[in-house]
């Protein structure tokens, strides 16, 4: 028994992925294609794409944004747990990153389900605001430069529906998000985000030390 989350070693996490995890082949080779890519890092971790989606079942959620897509691996897991009418708006700037995405998706028989917006994600959010898309989404992940989650945030937030949920990944940072030493930007502005949901009295707060640290904020 423990009162605290265990420390994983390397054969805790290969133990918890075979008992856990369950990949069809196009998202299994989704994630290994990435794994080659020079910016591997910014994929998730095949336990928190399934946690998501098992969230997204849980609250029957129909209509998803995500912001930012890189390959596509939470998009694929995410849309995967839509019903068939299911919606995922997917953000992101970069046509080539998103053009894996977009083979996966096609393998998968997902890409009627994912709708892909190719410009800045403050700009997509916004225009789903201005035409009127108040409380109608369900659920949000937010995966993009952090120097704007607080943006993000406030824009999902509006998005949201009561009782939807807003995901936020990277809230540890690896770890730099308790060092002291660390003061570049983006480390700076997940301290002050961190500090403000934890303060913020329109959601139910829980961050999950899955991956690189998840926050699931509950709209009330």
């Amino acid at each position: 028994m423990s009162n605290r989350t265990l420390e994983l070693t390397n054969e805790l996490y290969e133990y918890i992925l075979s008992v856990s995890v369950h990949e069809d082949e196009h998202l299994q080779r989704l994630r290994e294609e990435t794994a080659s890519h020079p910016y591997a890092m910014m994929q998730i971790a095949p336990e928190q794409g399934q946690f998501m989606a098992f969230l997204v079942r849980l609250i029957g959620a129909k209509r998803i944004i995500e912001v930012g897509v890189f390959t596509g691996y939470s998009s694929y897991a995410l849309a995967s747990a839509l019903p068939p009418n299911g919606e995922l708006i997917a953000c992101d700037v970069s046509d080539e990153w998103t053009s894996i995405a977009r083979r996966y998706w096609k393998e998968g028989g997902l890409e009627n389900k994912i709708k892909l917006r190719l410009a800045p994600a403050l700009e997509t959010l916004d225009q789903l605001l201005k035409d009127g898309q108040q409380g109608v989404f369900d659920f949000v992940f937010i995966d993009a430069d952090k120097e704007n989650y607080d943006n993000y945030y406030e824009k999902s937030l509006e998005l949201i529906r009561v009782g939807g949920i807003i995901a936020v990944d990277n809230v540890l940072w690896g770890g730099k998000i308790v060092d002291p030493e660390v003061t570049d930007t983006a480390t700076e502005a997940i301290r002050r985000f961190n500090k403000k949901l934890y303060e913020d009295e329109r959601i139910h707060l829980s961050l999950v030390p899955i991956a690189d640290g998840l926050t699931l904020a509950h709209k009330r």
